[in-house]
């Protein structure tokens, strides 16, 4: 049973999330301040967190930053401000999805199992691709460089991954969008350069004579691959 950190300073709104997600099969925990919110994730690690961004203490990007620098959890960042700016500071610190309040209970929990989806980490040695140092298990949704495990968030991995299962092939971002971000997704394209960038970082010690992701301006992106 997946465990969910509740991060809501709005008791009544905590309530709703945490009905709805114990009907889905969910083991939830609530915290209703910010630095409860930090010392209940690194005390039991939970396997999503739903953050909400204006927080009494520690606001949520700060939970947010605190959660990247320490495992590729997924997060949810909850907010009532509805602007494309928001939600672009959400993507660009490595939050997986954004959702706006007023929101819908069955919304989110349909959300939460999508992000859950792409951070699956269930370890199989099949559909295993190399690319010199860098090895991929596709199904496992794993990658590591020289055997060493490279961490990404899940909406980062799920980008790399669809990217790495077209070798050499330029991925336009509107194909992008549709395959990671899916097709009823309204926010601005810009999410694929950040998420490019991150991933970028994440690969920053594989050896640029074995490959590496290229832009192609006005067209895509390539994975690319040479020994």
């Amino acid at each position: 049973m997946e465990k969910i950190l509740i991060i809501e300073d709005e008791a009544s709104i905590s309530q709703v999330l945490k009905a709805y997600l114990q009907k889905a099969g969910f083991d939830t925990e609530q915290v209703y301040h910010g630095e409860e919110g930090i010392k209940a994730f690194d005390r039991n690690r939970p396997d999503l967190a739903l953050v909400d961004v204006m927080l009494p203490g520690i606001d949520g990007w700060d939970i947010l930053k605190h959660i990247r620098e320490k495992s590729a959890c997924p997060v949810i960042m909850l907010t009532a401000l509805g602007d494309m700016d928001y939600r672009l500071k959400g993507l660009d610190e490595g939050a997986d999805d954004y959702i706006p309040k007023p929101f819908d209970g069955k919304e989110v929990v349909a959300r939460v199992k999508a992000v859950l989806r792409r951070s699956g980490t269930t370890l199989s040695e099949e559909d295993v691709q190399h690319f010199g140092s860098l090895t991929i298990y596709t199904k496992a949704h794993r990658v590591t460089l020289n055997g060493v495990d490279i961490t990404f968030s899940p909406r980062d991995l799920s980008l790399f991954l669809f990217l790495a299962g077209h070798p050499n092939q330029t991925m336009e971002r509107e194909q992008i969008i549709y395959h990671v971000w899916g097709m009823d997704y309204e926010g601005s394209d810009r999410a694929v350069d950040l998420s490019i960038k991150r991933i970028r970082q994440s690969l920053k010690h594989w050896p640029s004579k074995e490959g590496e992701i290229k832009t192609l301006r006005g067209l895509g992106y390539q994975f690319c691959v040479y020994e």
